[in-house]
Formats: structure tokens, C-alpha cells, sequence
């Protein structure tokens, strides 16, 4: 097993507690993302760490800058994981792991939720992180979801370990930031079990997505022609049915996402294709969505 491991209090809660369960079967990974001074540092006391503790690291550097119109949050997080994916399937440390821990708890898991609310997020956003997936070959785990950043610290007190602290994490530009600082202390005044039930509608919600996914993944397979959705066979779906299945076509077979705008306007694309001359060129995700005579096809931007 592999854990990714920042330095920062959560994950040295994981990775002590991973290294205590399974003694000489842990292997750390820690990303330098390179976005601050600190940087340096964080890595200098993970080294410092895994050698105390007879775990062996590996360190990735990565280019974690934000594209126009992306949050620093999200370029930061997708590199991350593309890293610790490109590691543990290249360096020669990580051979034979297949399964990586991260450290998102049970803090993380309400913010999250809270996000996608206010993001006016559908069913794929309210449910959240789940605690285990499947992504490269790999599997992945989030163990503390359920576990109060709180006690993690706690716990590392108890057994007189040392962590760093990210200077960023105060910085309520970012509104993780501010739900963490303002939102989270009143919710644990007004409703103090506010962690389990929010964590409650998000598997309701993974629940329900599960079901959907299932019902799309049929209804695709109904209206595909050589591989490509028909455009008759998709208006004679509802316009529910199809937004459900435009929505997932676009997920499995090109793993983009479409904006709720984008999506309204696919739709409102494909009902006006009454003619054997109506052309379709829309942007949709990364890419275009095109008609190509009797279907629909996407491509990736270029």
C-alpha cells in the first residue's frame, strides 16, 4: 500500500496509523507541488519523517499552475492525483502496490457537500467522495471519511508526533477556507452531529447516482448506433431521459462533463435536428459535440 502524504496533519495521521497496522508493507508518496515557499520544507520534514518511522518515499515534483476559468483548488487536485498515479505505475520503488490511501476526513467530506450545494450541484456532486474507487489500475481508499479532523489531530498529539501546517489553509480567499473557518464552527453548534447525517445524504445521494448510471447506461445502449447516439432514437426519449443519457455517453465515452448551460442548449440542439440539413457544432466539455449525418459525435478541443 502506498499513502500520499503531504506532511500536514491529516495525512500523518494516515500514514502512522497505516505503518502501525502494517509494519515493512508502507511505502509514502509525497508531491512537491511547487506553488509556494514552503514547499521545500514540507518535503524536507516528510524525508525527515518517513526515515524516523523506516518508511520508504517518494517524492514527485509536478506543475500544479491554474488554467484560465480553472480554481487553483481543482488544477492543484488533479495534479496531484495524476501523480500519484504516474508514480506508484513508473518508479521503480512503488512496484506491486495497487491500492493508495489519501487522507480526506470527515471535515473534508461536509465541505465538499457544502460546495456542490452552493454550486447548485445535481446527484454526482451531493454525493461527494466516496470512500473507495477504482481509477488507473488502481484502488483507491479514503479511510477517515467518517473520522473528525479533530481526532486525527488528536491523535498525533497523543503519540507526540509533529506535523506542518500550510500557510494557505487560512487563507479564506479560497471558499473551502471560509467554509472551514465560519460555516463549520456553527454547524457544530446548531446541529453537533452534523458530520454523520450530512455524511448520510451524501451515500443516499451515491446511492441514487448508482441507480441512475444503471438506467443510463441501458437507455445508451438503446439509442446507439454504431457505436454513436441516434438522434431519432434520442428524441423520442424524454427530455429527463435524455439529459440523462447525453450526460452519460459524454462521461463514459469521453470522459468529459458537460455545463448545466451546455447540456439545455445540447438538447435544445437535438430536438431542432428535424431536417436532414441541420448542422450541430456545439461546445460541449473539453471538446465539440458534432451531427455526422443520422448521429452525434464529440471530439476534444484542439
Amino acid at each position: 500500500m502506498a499513502v500520499a502524504f503531504s506532511g500536514g496533519a491529516d495525512s500523518t495521521a494516515l500514514l502512522l496509523a497505516c505503518a502501525r497496522q502494517w509494519p515493512g508493507q508502507v511505502r509514502a508518496i509525497h508531491i512537491h507541488h511547487g506553488l509556494q515557499e514552503a514547499a521545500d520544507l514540507f518535503a524536507k520534514h516528510c524525508l525527515q519523517l518517513c526515515n524516523e518511522w523506516q518508511v520508504p518515499l517518494v517524492q514527485c515534483k509536478v506543475n500544479a499552475k491554474h488554467e484560465a476559468g480553472q480554481s487553483p483548488e481543482d488544477a492543484a487536485r488533479r495534479a496531484r492525483y495524476a501523480a500519484l498515479s504516474e508514480a506508484v505505475h513508473s518508479h521503480p520503488d512503488l512496484q506491486g502496490v495497487k491500492d493508495i490511501a489519501v487522507a480526506q476526513h470527515a471535515d473534508d467530506q461536509v465541505e465538499t457537500l457544502l460546495l456542490a450545494l452552493s454550486r447548485g450541484a445535481g446527484l454526482p456532486g451531493l454525493a461527494s467522495m466516496p470512500a473507495q474507487w477504482t481509477r488507473d489500475g488502481l484502488q483507491w481508499h479514503r479511510p477517515f471519511l467518517k473520522v473528525p479532523g479533530a481526532k486525527l489531530r488528536e491523535y498525533l498529539t497523543q503519540a507526540q508526533v509533529a506535523w506542518v501546517e500550510d500557510p494557505t489553509n487560512q487563507d479564506e480567499q479560497f471558499t473551502r477556507n471560509r467554509i472551514r473557518a465560519q460555516l463549520l464552527p456553527a454547524l457544530d453548534r446548531a446541529f453537533p452531529q452534523f458530520r454523520d447525517t450530512f455524511a448520510r445524504s451524501a451515500s443516499h445521494a451515491a446511492e441514487a447516482q448508482e441507480i441512475l448510471d444503471e438506467v443510463a447506461g441501458a437507455s445508451l445502449a438503446e439509442v446507439l448506433q454504431d457505436g454513436a447516439p441516434n438522434i431519432t432514437a434520442v428524441q423520442k426519449l424524454s427530455v429527463a431521459r435524455q439529459s440523462l443519457v447525453m450526460r452519460h455517453w459524454l462521461k463514459v465515452a469521453h470522459q468529459t462533463t458537460p455545463s448545466a448551460v451546455q447540456l439545455a442548449e445540447l438538447l435544445s440542439q437535438v430536438a431542432a435536428c428535424t431536417t436532414r440539413g441541420h448542422r450541430l457544432h456545439l461546445k460541449v466539455g473539453r471538446g465539440y459535440v458534432r451531427r455526422e449525418g443520422a448521429v452525434l459525435t464529440w471530439s476534444a478541443e484542439t
